[in-house]
Formats: structure tokens, sequence, C-alpha cells
């Protein structure tokens, strides 16, 4: 071990403390006399910190042991690019912080035997409303990374979106998943790339792209800038540092490749408007989803423009500096839009309960993103479909619990104060 840190994530990933627990008498015991005391106490602050690490996914009990689990299996700058938000995380907690305050009206004496929780998104009927959002560079936290996901997407029968820096090709995906998945698209800062990339997906039959329009610039992600910091491996035998190019930072993902990169600064386009949006609709036969509208403004813009679904998000709380939880943005687009376009919201849903409190204040479908990387890192495919299962039967169980035998009879009578 290199650092005192690592030393102590090792001894929290052994059997020999997960097998006692976080802080029980025979952990305690055993170790006192092998520790000096500030070892000791630095330890049992550390998994008081991380959780319980699990060894197999059938020992979860929710998603947060996947976290506990992944955070062990993961190299530590990996972890915390995924883990991070912006600036002081305000807006990451404010996600976890606004579903909590909530507050659901439950009916009892209602028929509750049968659940339906499927969803018809654009003509196309779904399961559940539980839709895999984009997440980047998924062969970080797993070799098999996005294919993972897909496989364990098309066990579970899920909708999944994927990411413009995927670390696995398009084409590679949407074999694994067994049909084409949604793409994300992050523009770039040069059209002809963006219009290579929409031509590829396209051709590729994915039938809907969904353009990522909060993210002008890239956010301040202290976390991840740290967690870097604190590696000790050479990561340049992987990354190339960013004062070498735009090419040289995405050398490694399959979306660029054959494309004339040169004169490109950015995966972000800081100067496009509503009509780069109305450029994507001429240019595209497939439907256009826009992500990150979180005001009634520029939902009714979406309308306007002819747009085919909204995704209420604010980047997992990694780029906004808002301290606004999605939820909280949920009910001001759904009124603008008015069933006139699809409502996707993601941001900090980690439970059920939590997805259920967004289906009742009028969102068609609701999106994770960190749940299912850690199902990931902790133990890949099966992790994954361990996650899906879970939140699958844990939104079931939430709606038999406050008299909701489907998600047609959803509405803000089941949300207090609303």
């Amino acid at each position: 071990m290199t650092t005192r840190r690592g030393f102590l994530r090792y001894l929290a990933g052994t059997p020999l403390l997960a097998g006692a627990g976080l802080s029980p008498r025979p952990f305690r015991e055993s170790m006192r006399n092998r520790l000096d005391v500030e070892l000791f106490t630095e330890l049992a602050q550390f998994v008081s910190e991380q959780g319980r690490v699990i060894y197999t996914p059938d020992h979860a009990v929710n998603v947060f042991d996947f976290e506990a689990t992944a955070r062990t299996n993961v190299p530590h700058s990996h972890f915390t690019y995924m883990a991070t938000g912006v600036d002081g995380e305000a807006t990451l907690r404010a996600n976890r912080e606004a579903i909590a305050r909530v507050q659901l009206r439950a009916r009892h004496l209602v028929d509750v035997s049968e659940i339906d929780m499927s969803t018809e998104i654009f003509g196309r009927r779904w399961e559940t409303p539980i839709v895999i959002q984009p997440c980047g560079s998924q062969k970080a936290f797993h070799p098999e990374g996005e294919v993972a996901v897909a496989r364990a997407a098309r066990t579970r029968g899920h909708l999944q979106t994927l990411s413009t820096v995927t670390t696995t090709s398009v084409e590679e995906v949407n074999e694994a998943r067994g049909e084409p998945v949604w793409y994300q698209l992050y523009p770039t800062d040069k059209w002809a790339v963006t219009e290579a990339i929409l031509r590829r997906v396209e051709a590729a039959g994915c039938p809907v792209v969904m353009l990522t329009v909060d993210h002008p610039v890239g956010g301040n992600r202290e976390t991840s800038v740290r967690g870097s910091r604190d590696d000790p491996r050479d990561c340049s035998l992987c990354h190339l540092p960013r004062s070498e190019g735009f090419a040289a930072s995405v050398r490694r993902k399959p979306m660029f490749d054959g494309l004339d990169l040169k004169g490109v600064r950015s995966l972000n386009n800081a100067s496009a408007t509503w009509e780069f949006v109305d450029r994507i609709k001429d240019t595209i036969g497939m439907r256009l989803v826009v992500k990150g509208i979180v005001t009634r403004e520029d939902a009714e813009l979406c309308v306007e423009h002819g747009v085919d679904g909204i995704v209420v998000s604010n980047h997992g709380g990694r780029n906004e500096p808002t301290a606004r939880g999605t939820i909280e943005s949920l009910p001001e687009v759904v009124d603008a839009v008015s069933g006139r376009a699809l409502v996707i919201v993601d941001g900090g849903f980690r439970r059920g309960a939590d997805m259920l409190r967004a289906l009742a204040l009028g969102a068609d479908a609701v999106g994770i993103g960190r749940p299912y990387l850690w199902g990931l890192g902790a133990f890949g495919e099966a992790g994954v479909d361990a996650v899906l299962q879970m939140l699958s039967s844990e939104l079931l169980r939430s709606m038999q619990l406050i008299g909701a035998p489907s998600l047609k009879v959803l509405n803000r009578a089941f949300v207090a104060g609303r």
C-alpha cells in the first residue's frame, strides 16, 4: 500500500472486516491489540464512511450496498469521477434531499393484488418506467463496461441510453442489448463531427437521440480532481492530458473513431442555441429528446421547437451550481409541457419509493445513473441485473403500499400539499 488511505481501503475490503460488520464487538476485540490506537480510530471512521461491503449480489438489501463494494473494487480516481458533484456538491445533495421532502399520501382498501408497472414510450410498451440513463466511460468501472449493462438491460427489459463518451461502440452495445438503444449526444463545437456521429447512430438503428444541453462547459468537479491527485497509479498510461488537445482526450472513445477532429476543442458547444436544436431535427429522422431542462420557460421552448421528449436533469449534480433538486423542477416542466412531449426525470433516485414520488408528480419515466454503475463496479453484469431487479421490486411494493395498482392511476393526489 502506497498510502495510509489505501491501507485503510484494503482493510475495509477484507473478509475479516466484512464478516464482522461495521463496528461489532468481535471486530473491535480482534483488532484492538493488532493496531495502534490512532490507526484503529481512523479505520473505524473509514468503515463508517464506506458502509458494509458485500461479496455477492444477493447479500444486498438496497442499492447503497453495491456502492460500498464498488468503492473497494474500482480504482480511486475512477470512483471519484463517478461520485463527484460540482463545487461543494450542493446540487448533488439537493437531488436526494428534495426527494426526501416529498411526502406521499397512501390510499387503502384498494385491490393491489395485481400491479401494472408498464408504461408506453413513443408507442413502445415497457414493463417498468425505469430508464438506464447515459453514463460515460463504463469500462473504468468494469472491464465489460457498457456491454455488461446492455446484457442486464436485455434480461430485465429496460430502456437503455448510451453516452457519446461510451467506451464501447454503439454497434456492439446494440448487439449486446438485442435491439438498438437510445443515444445521448454531446455535440462538440464542430458541426461536421456532430453530423457524422448522428449519421452513424441513425445507421445503427437507434430510434432516439438525446441531446444534452446542461453542459455548455465543464463544471468544477472538486471531488474528481482530488481523487485523481490521490490515485497512486500512473494514469498517463491510459489518459493523455487535455493540454494535448481534444483528440488526445477522446482517443479511447470509439464513437470518435475515424473522424477528423482537427479544430475540435470540446465535447460541449457553448454557442449552441435553439437554432441548433432545429438544425439537428432537420438532419435526422430519429426522435429528439432534450436532456437537462429544469424550468418551465425552456420546457415551453422545447415544445415550440418540436422536441419529442424532455429529460428533467441537472447532470446528476455534476455540472450546475443551482443547489436545486430535479424533483423540485419536475412539476413546472410537466405543467408547461401539458402532455405534448414525453417527460423523463433523473437525479438522485435510489429507491422504488423515490421513483414513485416522481411518477405521481407527472413523470412518464424515471432515469437512474449511479446505482447501476455501483452494481457494475461491484459485480459486473450480475450487479447491474441485481440493481435493476431490486429497484423494480421496490417500486412494485411501494405502489401496493400506497394503493396504486397501476401507473395510470398515479397523480398529484398521492402527494401531500399538491
